[in-house]
């Protein structure tokens, strides 16, 4: 289905060789119980039987085949093609419970000032339900500071209105992981993300193919983090708390280039941290 109403929510389901599990991200989608959405499958230039799979479900999806970019492409791809007024991605090695769209639509129908928000999820790691530690528990609010550290807002669980993609960019293409990590923290430092705090989504991990299981991961994150400082201006709390996990992030990778004898690298890291200070009069500085 095609539609230009803001009402309509566009579903963006980005995929590579995930034959094997695609069927039950879109079945979940499909059993949703708020109507007005329409199904947009990026398939990333899968080599397996993706594209036959696809092919079964017929008008109910519309999918766009694309050479291998990887995911911030799949996604972009999905978000320049969507009809609707708003957004909502789903990992294709996800699924939602019956009542997520429904759900977050209410909420903006509720809080029209709100542009983005989350609901919570149930992690299920090899098969086995799994309880996430209390740091990854998830905040509601202007939570920007709380993200520097770590990741606390999920692809497949958040809804986005489309317009906050104008004022914050798209997916940073550049990035070959941790590509929501640099979206999220280029939204809350202007906007809350907001959090339902009801689980309606599984999150499935433990699988050889997820990206975040890449080794080195911190090193796109100091990336994000300095293009934050570089690129933005920051309150004087905001630029502090930036530096702060910045220098610890430079400093641990740093250490742990040295124990593999990547001498340049580390040294590479080590000056990131040292570049910037508290005191730095160059910083921008706003309160």
């Amino acid at each position: 289905m095609k539609t230009s109403s803001n009402s309509c929510i566009s579903v963006i389901i980005p995929t590579y060789n995930r034959c094997w599990v695609l069927k039950e991200a879109i079945d979940s989608v499909l059993s949703q119980k708020f109507a007005n959405f329409e199904v947009i499958v990026v398939d990333d230039g899968s080599t397996d039987a993706t594209s036959e799979l696809l092919s079964t479900y017929g008008e109910q999806i519309t999918t766009i085949g694309q050479q291998n970019k990887g995911v911030s492409a799949a996604r972009n791809a999905g978000i320049s093609f969507a009809r609707g007024g708003y957004i909502a991605f789903l990992d294709s090695d996800d699924m939602w419970l019956p009542e997520k769209l429904s759900c977050q639509h209410d909420f903006f129908q509720s809080h029209p000032e709100a542009f983005i928000c989350q609901t919570d999820e149930i992690w299920i790691r090899n098969g086995v339900r799994v309880n996430p530690k209390k740091r990854h528990k998830k905040p509601s609010g202007m939570i920007f500071e709380a993200s520097l550290q770590l990741c606390l807002v999920s692809p497949s669980a958040v809804m986005i209105k489309k317009s906050l993609f104008d004022a914050v960019g798209l997916f940073n293409e550049s990035l070959p992981a941790c590509e929501d990590y640099d979206l999220w923290l280029r939204i809350g430092l202007h906007y809350p993300i907001y959090l339902i705090d009801r689980q309606l989504v599984v999150k499935r991990g433990g699988h050889d193919d997820q990206l975040s299981r890449n080794p080195g991961l911190d090193r796109y994150r100091i990336q994000s983090i300095v293009n934050i400082l570089e690129n933005h201006t920051l309150t004087t709390p905001y630029y502090r708390a930036a530096v702060d996990v910045l220098r610890e992030k430079c400093r641990i990778y740093a250490d742990g280039c040295i124990r593999r004898d990547k001498v340049d690298e580390a040294a590479f890291y080590q000056a990131i941290a040292s570049r910037y200070t508290h005191g730095d009069s160059t910083a921008p500085y706003n309160d």
